[in-house]
């Protein structure tokens, strides 16, 4: 259940990404068209967006495989997402551009009004987006894998670049239309906000690059604390497998454990919440924990759970 639901937020995360890079182009090539530098900047800060989801699905995670007492950490994900600190320097040298672009032209007097096609781009884009984060923010919600947090901090400041881009393109439009020159320079002007906000999206990118990097080591002891607290619990035969997620401040655990095969559905469920709730009451900084329960499996050449059903005598610690 545990894996179902972990796969079902990948998905969805999986969902948010594709959407917000098909954003990225559909606004960078009106941009491109009509002549909205601020439209451009827009369409940066998605492409950005769409890579935090990447990062979110090669997560920083410190995970623990195998049986009884081992504690060698083994990473099957790498914890310095290369991909995201380059194009973390491209969004960087992207949003410089457009600030260069932006100042030139308002220094230059030398201003291209974008064309009204851009607002409709626009609206439609904000429809869109905020039907993908309505759809992220509440089955994150339903299933309380706790990504809603970052969903909607990521929403938000989109929302800002959307609307000061929608802003600027609508106030330049009337500008040009009504004659009124000063107002024809408000597409630069949102570029040139646009921009502040697609380099803080880029430095947020790099910074949590390299955090994930530099903590792998406390993860790792993290895994080998949990894993220790979880076997101390009656019941317990081992932890087969361990895995944390961050998730701002907080982290979720996602745990597996073996249990006697001969106890009942009741009892094996008993047990996992008292493990949860000792993993969440020792650690304030675990915000949720999932357990998956699966019958221990001794393996050849030791009997079998098929051979175990013929004996009426425990063979397992209960």
């Amino acid at each position: 259940m545990s894996n179902q639901r972990s796969h079902s937020s990948d998905t969805v995360t999986w969902t948010g990404m594709i959407g917000d890079l098909s954003l990225a182009v559909f606004k960078g090539g009106v941009g491109y068209f009509t002549g909205s530098k601020a439209l451009l900047g827009d369409a940066l800060h998605s492409a950005s967006d769409a890579v935090s989801a990447l990062n979110r699905l090669i997560p920083r995670r410190s995970s623990l495989k195998g049986k009884g007492k081992s504690k060698r950490p083994t990473r099957p994900y790498k914890t310095e997402p290369v991909f995201a600190i380059i194009f973390a320097v491209l969004v960087l040298m992207g949003g410089l551009q457009i600030a260069v672009a932006s100042i030139r032209d308002i220094a230059s007097g030398n201003i291209r009004i974008p064309r009204q096609f851009a607002l409709i781009a626009i609206f439609m884009s904000l429809a869109v987006k905020e039907a993908i984060f309505q759809f992220q923010y509440h089955y994150s919600k339903k299933q309380g894998d706790g990504r809603h947090t970052a969903y909607a901090e990521e929403h938000r400041f989109s929302l800002y670049s959307s609307l000061i881009v929608c802003i600027g393109v609508f106030l330049s439009v009337a500008g040009d239309t009504f004659g009124w020159k000063a107002m024809t320079y408000m597409d630069p002007v949102a570029a040139l906000v646009v921009a502040g906000l697609v380099l803080r999206k880029g430095y947020l990118l790099i910074m949590n690059s390299l955090y994930g990097s530099l903590a792998s080591e406390t993860e790792q002891e993290d895994a080998i604390s949990f894993i220790e607290t979880v076997q101390r619990v009656h019941g317990i035969i081992t932890v087969d497998d361990l895995k944390t997620r961050e998730q701002g401040h907080y982290i979720t655990v996602d745990l597996k454990i073996s249990v006697n095969p001969r106890i009942t559905v009741l009892e094996a469920n008993e047990i996992a919440e008292r493990a949860k709730k000792l993993l969440m009451n020792r650690f304030v900084h675990v915000s949720d924990v999932k357990i998956q329960v699966v019958p221990y499996d001794p393996g050849y050449p030791y009997k079998t759970n098929h051979q175990l059903a013929d004996n009426d005598m425990p063979t397992l610690i209960q």
